[in-house]
């Protein structure tokens, strides 16, 4: 038997999970999740001082997705109805990881590995990469002040952290469909024909079951 679908779109800031996450819904009429970014109070300080800033930001984004989960559980998992979130859960380890001082870090991991114990899995991940230059490109069209400030550098070493995450999922879920998508050459907001082959993709993948252990 198939599992409900229970999609996530990845990446890092700028690649435009939210867009692709938001024409997934759109066209296979699923449940859109959407992650909570404007409504973070500790954002915009976070890009001016990472180190000052940083734990009050991560926890109220894994307070957020947490509670966020466990509505899709009981109130659409349980009653297959499918989900595209732009989100994946595991990202907060990834920003956790990145910004955390060590300390800091050993009790958010305490906290996360209690939160997310019994969260849903999802079966297939859409993962957009791509390059600094076309992720700073975006940052600047979308024009939100809090990422003004942000550090390339920063936002460079995150690609880098996506794609060791990306592949330890991999490694530790074998049967997990992960599509990975190359921003760099694809333009789904621009180009109908890209966004049907992204489309074709995912139908494929489903076809084949999403079922995972």
């Amino acid at each position: 038997m198939q599992a409900t679908p229970f999609i996530t779109v990845e990446g890092p800031i700028g690649v435009g999970k939210t867009s692709l996450a938001k024409k997934i819904a759109e066209e296979f009429h699923y449940q859109l999740l959407k992650e909570i970014v404007d409504e973070n109070p500790f954002l915009g300080k976070f890009y001016e001082d990472i180190d000052e800033w940083s734990f009050q930001t991560e926890m109220f984004f894994l307070c957020n997705r947490y509670k966020q989960l466990e509505d899709i559980d009981r109130h659409h998992l349980q009653q297959e109805k499918p989900v595209v979130a732009d989100y994946h859960i595991m990202k907060n380890l990834i920003f956790a990881k990145r910004s955390l001082k060590d300390k800091q870090c050993d009790k958010y991991m305490q906290i996360y590995d209690i939160l997310t114990s019994d969260m849903p899995i999802p079966n297939v991940i859409i993962y957009l990469h791509a390059s600094l230059d076309t992720l700073l490109s975006r940052i600047a069209m979308r024009g939100r002040d809090i990422e003004k400030k942000m550090d390339p550098l920063y936002l460079q070493q995150l690609c880098l952290d996506y794609d060791a995450e990306m592949n330890r999922l991999e490694a530790q879920y074998p049967s997990l469909p992960i599509i990975r998508l190359n921003g760099d050459n694809l333009d789904f907001v621009q180009r109908e024909d890209d966004l049907q082959r992204i489309f074709s993709q995912l139908k494929d993948t489903l076809k084949k079951g999403v079922n995972i252990s």
